[in-house]
């Protein structure tokens, strides 16, 4: 049978200034057949999005494919296509939904009038027309209340919704392929799995096949059909999706499978890439839950957080944030907190660092209540509680050297004596987060997004803390540098007595790395036990729902 898409030796390079060339992608071929699911996998930097854009032809300028390149299409060979007959492919024949929505979205146009544009350009429909079938293709991706969201603009939708509206986009003229690059990475796990669904119910009411990238082989293994995985530019292994997951021939495709934390096991070290490749035996002896204490560290009573939203020139409106939040912290010890975007996870982690400051409620640290604190005073506790954000890209100066970044909250908090000292300590934190000593003179866009991620850990380090608040601090790390960083955190915690509180929309993750779990919806903790009571016995109707979207992976026939 022919294949759809045929995509044979393709190698793309990048040119960098006048001499430097990088080549991204090496002789990597595969198949897509009509109406399948086929799963590019890898970690960043694999060349799976390079080959991906490649077939559209969206890749920049400075970009360019070796004369055996092809990628065939109806008998065409779309890199030697016309670039007008290329632009009239797109979204007719092949459309794309992108990781990004919001960028991805243009934020001065509705959401209804970018859907309807899609239509007029390719189906020539009148405005009318267009905006009509716009609200049938809002109504048919589930977003709720379409006909008054059709006016809405993309900064008014949730995340879930501005992908949905992605998704609407880009099935509007019932295209043949559609290549979703990483949809659903951001998004929570129910929202996540409510995608997936998506993509899996119109791939077979339109009888289209999707080419889904993606960094996580357990998610892939719940729609694809055929899975190609791929590392530093090539093809390590592809075929069926049951052989891939059940007998996986490559080592770097074990590793892969096997770096993720698993829902039925927490042992000691994750396995990591270069474990697997390396044949180092893999660690099975499991991690206990750590021993509560006699006392807790902190004790947080009646926590609430309220904002005033302005509707009108004199109406406002009460919006409760988090309400009523009480949990204790005990030295050691890791406390998860779980929970959907706008459950109030976050705001906890800000209100307990009073990086946002509290409507209502105490925060006891060693007796002391914090809330009553002035901000001079509260300066003393700044260095014993730290957080770790979700970006790296976002949380350090790109006008900074990794030293000066090291260096600047000792001198604030005057640790250390001099400057060089302050260095000499630098230096010792950056050999503990695994990074070399020349990182100290490097800025941050010099680095990859998990080595950023150790900065930020260093730096929380300097502070010498007791509390850590790990706010989604690894939720956009490829599997295998999150394991990684997993590992780095349990042994500082090891190392120090620190105290993790660990938020994050990744079960399994919390699973892995909390001894007590918090789940949280609408801004109230709905559940609360042990990693093991919470994953084996949830009591809460939400909590289910959140251990049901978990991806588990292929699971046979």
């Amino acid at each position: 049978m022919t294949p759809l898409i045929s995509v044979k030796n393709l190698s793309a390079s990048f040119r960098l200034g006048k001499s430097q060339v990088v080549q991204a992608v090496r002789d990597v071929s595969f198949d897509v057949p009509a109406n399948s699911t086929v799963a590019l996998v890898g970690e960043s930097g694999s060349g799976k999005s390079v080959s991906a854009m490649s077939i559209v032809r969206l890749l920049p300028d400075n970009a360019f494919h070796s004369p055996q390149s092809q990628v065939i299409y109806g008998g065409r060979d779309l890199l030697l296509l016309p670039i007008e007959d290329m632009r009239a492919l797109r979204g007719r024949d092949i459309s794309v939904v992108f990781q990004e929505p919001m960028s991805s979205l243009n934020p001065v146009f509705t959401v209804g009038e970018q859907i309807a544009e899609v239509l007029r350009i390719h189906r020539q429909l009148s405005p009318k027309q267009a905006l009509d079938r716009a609200l049938e293709l809002m109504t048919e991706v589930g977003i709720p209340q379409a006909r008054s969201r059709l006016n809405a603009y993309p900064h008014e939708l949730s995340g879930g919704q501005q992908q949905r509206v992605m998704i609407a986009m880009a099935i509007a003229c019932e295209p043949k392929l559609l290549i979703a690059d990483e949809p659903t990475t951001a998004l929570d796990v129910t929202v996540q799995r409510q995608i997936m669904e998506l993509l899996a119910n119109l791939q077979q009411r339109q009888k289209m096949s999707v080419l889904f990238i993606s960094h996580d082989l357990g998610l892939v293994g719940e729609i694809s059909n055929q899975v190609v995985v791929m590392r530093e530019g090539q093809v390590r292994e592809a075929g069926p999706v049951a052989a891939i997951f059940n007998a996986p021939q490559d080592a770097y495709t074990q590793a892969l499978l096997a770096c993720r934390p698993k829902l039925d096991s927490r042992p000691r070290r994750l396995a990591v890439i270069d474990d697997i490749l390396q044949g180092r035996p893999t660690i099975t002896e499991q991690r206990v839950t750590r021993p509560m204490g006699d006392s807790a560290l902190v004790e947080v009573k009646g926590l609430r957080k309220e904002y005033r939203l302005k509707e009108g020139l004199f109406k406002r409106r009460v919006v409760a944030a988090v309400k009523e939040a009480s949990f204790t912290l005990h030295k050691g010890r890791t406390l998860g907190v779980v929970g959907e975007s706008g459950s109030g996870k976050t705001t906890v982690g800000m209100l307990l660092t009073r990086l946002t400051e509290a409507t209502a409620g105490s925060i006891l640290f060693e007796g002391q209540d914090l809330m009553a604190l002035s901000a001079n005073q509260m300066r003393a506790y700044r260095s014993r509680i730290q957080i770790i954000f979700q970006n790296p890209y976002a949380s350090l100066n790109p006008r900074f050297t990794v030293g000066q970044i090291l260096i600047e909250p000792m001198t604030i908090h005057r640790i250390g004596q001099d400057d060089v000292e302050r260095a000499r300590l630098a230096l010792t934190l950056l050999h503990k987060v695994g990074l070399p000593a020349d990182a100290f003179g490097k800025y941050p866009h010099e680095f990859s997004g998990g080595q950023r991620q150790r900065i930020a850990i260093a730096r929380c380090l300097s502070m010498k803390p007791e509390i850590i608040v790990c706010d989604e601090s690894v939720s956009a790390l490829d599997v295998s540098v999150q394991a990684t960083v997993l590992n780095l955190l349990l042994d500082l915690q090891e190392e120090f007595g620190l105290t993790y509180v660990f938020i994050s929309h990744d079960l399994a993750v919390v699973r892995y790395m909390a001894d007590e779990i918090l789940v949280m919806s609408e801004g109230e903790i709905v559940e609360r036990g042990s990693a093991e009571q919470i994953y084996a016995q949830p009591q809460h109707p939400y909590t289910q729902q959140l251990l049901r979207a978990i991806p588990r992976g292929y699971q046979g026939a």
